[in-house]
């Protein structure tokens, strides 16, 4: 029997995964694949991680050069992350006519459209099943099994990290730093946890799904990010007094006739009875919904040595079954030169906004007028009971209203004697079909 003869580069948690795990799965790939997917060399610099994933040093090289220049291999698997080196190991790799896999979310995010470009100049592919959700075969289902649908939107429980961090702050009302220094002795926050918690990588993985669903590339550094640093407990509080749980969510809605895509990360509210609101610690989750199928949901683990080599495999399957079918991102699709990225500034959206105001009369009713020389439209107002003295809490649920006038609002509300501090906003979504997506 033929093989697809492979080169894999890292040994890392899910480079150790993917040796081990084509090893294990073998008797079931074989047959389902009709190839044997056999792990050529790997090259791997740090020889004890080599040693304990039990890789023979026979298989070993130091550098990637040479998996990347050997006519022998078939496929590169690239899984050491980072940009700079990553895009060079990917590049070579592709220029000696081999196809590529990657996990690389950072490097796809940044570069993917020129990468995507290389490759099919080159006549190769380049797979990416495992940069977004883990083991979920989310971009599998975007590129094929809904390729009969228009997304009309996505809404993405991305990172496990920060959906563990609010699911803890939510449940038992730890602080965000309690909560963090439990994820990190459990192993679910990195030592610096900045990338996580800070929202880019929840952006990385929202770039790659614009490019998979709409078959457009936005720029990194426009997409809005917001993470869940600065999110406070007594927010958590009130939201769950109200209905809400916060989850931090990649949003992409398409806006066909203004030829726009919205791509945004923030910390959103959701009614507790959306399936999303009750994905827990460390989980992925995300929403898809399409013009013919209508609603669907996307669930698993996100993360781990596992579950992503899982989507590794998969890719190095679909290569070896030699589908006709591209599942990879074309550079460009028939309407990516007419798509734009909407500004911020004109979303609309709903909003729960927190004043801090001194505790008199008068005080609600210069808020409201501000609100309505903006044509803001308020739904409630809640002011918590068991706040006395000179300040209270004061909450202000929105109707939907576009972003640029609410902020304004906002700006000139602070400015008030009688307002405190500056206003907590947290934007709130309403998602389609929720009818059909209660618990």
């Amino acid at each position: 029997m033929s093989a697809l003869r492979i080169g894999l580069v890292g040994l890392g948690t899910v480079g150790a995964s993917v040796w081990k795990n084509l090893r294990t799965q073998e008797n079931l790939l074989t047959p389902r694949c009709g190839k044997i997917l056999r792990i050529e060399k790997v090259a791997e610099k740090n020889r004890a991680r080599a040693r304990q994933a039990d890789v023979p040093e026979a298989q070993l090289v130091d550098d990637w050069r040479e998996l990347a220049r050997d006519p022998s291999l078939d496929v590169v698997v690239e899984l050491i992350g980072g940009t700079d080196v990553a895009a060079d190991l990917i590049r070579e790799s592709l220029s000696h006519g081999k196809d590529v896999v990657t996990a690389n979310k950072a490097l796809l995010a940044e570069q993917g459209r020129e990468l995507t470009a290389f490759a099919a100049e080159r006549g190769k592919r380049l797979l990416f099943e495992a940069s977004v959700a883990g083991g979920i075969p989310l971009l599998l289902a975007l590129r094929e099994g809904l390729i009969a649908n228009e997304i009309l939107s996505l809404h993405g429980i991305i990172n496990g990290t920060c959906n563990y961090l609010l699911s803890a702050m939510t449940s038992r009302a730890l602080s965000f730093q309690e909560a963090l220094r439990e994820a990190k002795e459990l192993g679910y926050a990195e030592a610096d946890e900045t990338l996580d918690v800070a929202g880019h990588d929840t952006a990385h993985k929202a770039v790659i799904l614009s490019a998979l669903a709409y078959g457009f590339w936005p720029a990194l550094c426009e997409v809005h990010t917001e993470g869940i640093q600065n999110v406070d407990p007594l927010d958590l509080h009130f939201a769950q007094e109200l209905g809400y749980r916060l989850k931090l969510l990649a949003i992409l809605r398409s806006h066909p006739k203004r030829g726009e895509i919205e791509v945004r990360v923030h910390p959103t509210l959701l009614r507790k009875g959306h399936l999303l609101s009750s994905v827990r610690g460390v989980f992925n989750a995300v929403a898809v919904r399409g013009d013919v199928v209508g609603e669907t949901l996307f669930y698993g683990r996100g993360a781990g040595g596992d579950p992503t080599s899982s989507a590794v495999l998969a890719d190095l399957a679909f290569l070896a079954r030699g589908k006709a079918v591209s599942r990879e991102l074309p550079p460009s699709s028939g309407r990516q030169t007419a798509l734009t990225l909407r500004p911020m500034a004109k979303i609309l959206s709903r909003y729960y906004v927190r004043f801090l105001v001194e505790d008199r009369p008068g005080v609600l009713a210069e808020i409201a007028r501000i609100f309505s020389a903006r044509n803001i439209s308020i739904s409630s107002v809640i002011q918590p009971e068991g706040h006395r003295g000179q300040t209270v809490p004061l909450i202000v649920l929105l109707h939907q209203s576009q972003e640029a006038d609410v902020q304004e609002a906002c700006r000139i509300i602070e400015t008030l004697p009688t307002v405190k501090r500056p206003a907590i906003l947290l934007r709130v979504e309403d998602l389609e079909g929720e009818e059909g997506w209660s618990s």
